[in-house]
């Protein structure tokens, strides 16, 4: 599990392809410290295994189903990725519970200021749409970021100058693709609500008749 406050801004030294995967060197200083191969590290949002690990840098593998999911399978060497180690349960939540796994990408449809904060506008598929609420929590690349707005098929973050200081988020531009992982809690909820919605709907001879 993960939290969604970035430790560092990591840089891709180096990326091997495998059959369907990719192997990816990750220059890094902070979350080096007590690394142990095996370990899980939050890159871009996704939770990946570390497999190896240098004096500084570490390399992790991306396999098929991340590389579909999220934008891992995008990055180039020399860009930017952001990185948090995985939560210790002694720890301060001071973002949203995540778990790592992408549920898709999307694209930055605008960026604007307002004082010194930016203002992304960024789109979601239309399936997801139950699973964000104004106020709520989501993940962008990794990030817990709170919903400032919401419109029919994209929503509103506020970034604030500490993050955007510590996060990748300052090198993106419009129709740039981010990882997007929605509120855990979410989607229990929705799935408890659905299931019980169906156990709860009858379909009967009567009912189809007046359905015809």
């Amino acid at each position: 599990m993960f939290t969604g406050i970035i430790e560092e801004i990591g840089e891709i030294e180096y990326i091997s392809s495998g059959i369907k995967s990719k192997n990816l060197k990750i220059k890094a200083e902070k979350v080096l410290k007590d690394m142990k191969t095996g370990d899980s590290v939050n890159i871009n949002g996704a939770c990946q295994t570390v497999i190896e690990i240098k004096p500084d840098s570490f390399v992790v593998k991306a396999v098929e189903e991340t590389l579909k999911r999220s934008n891992l399978s995008r990055l180039k060497t020399g860009d930017e990725v952001n990185l948090e180690r995985a939560l210790r349960f002694s720890d301060r939540l001071g973002g949203h519970l995540l778990s790592g796994h992408i549920d898709c990408t999307a694209e930055i449809k605008s960026i604007n200021s307002t004082g010194d904060s930016l203002i992304y506008e960024i789109s979601f598929p239309l399936e997801y749409s139950d699973l964000l609420v104004e106020k709520g929590s989501i993940a962008v690349e990794g990030i817990s970021l709170t919903i400032a707005g919401l419109k029919k098929s994209s929503f509103v973050v506020s970034v604030i100058p500490f993050t955007l200081k510590t996060t990748n988020l300052k090198e993106k531009k419009v129709k740039d693709i981010v990882n997007l992982e929605f509120d855990l809690l979410g989607k229990y909820v929705k799935k408890m609500l659905n299931e019980k919605e169906i156990k709860e709907t009858k379909i009967t001879e009567e009912w189809l008749r007046e359905k015809l």
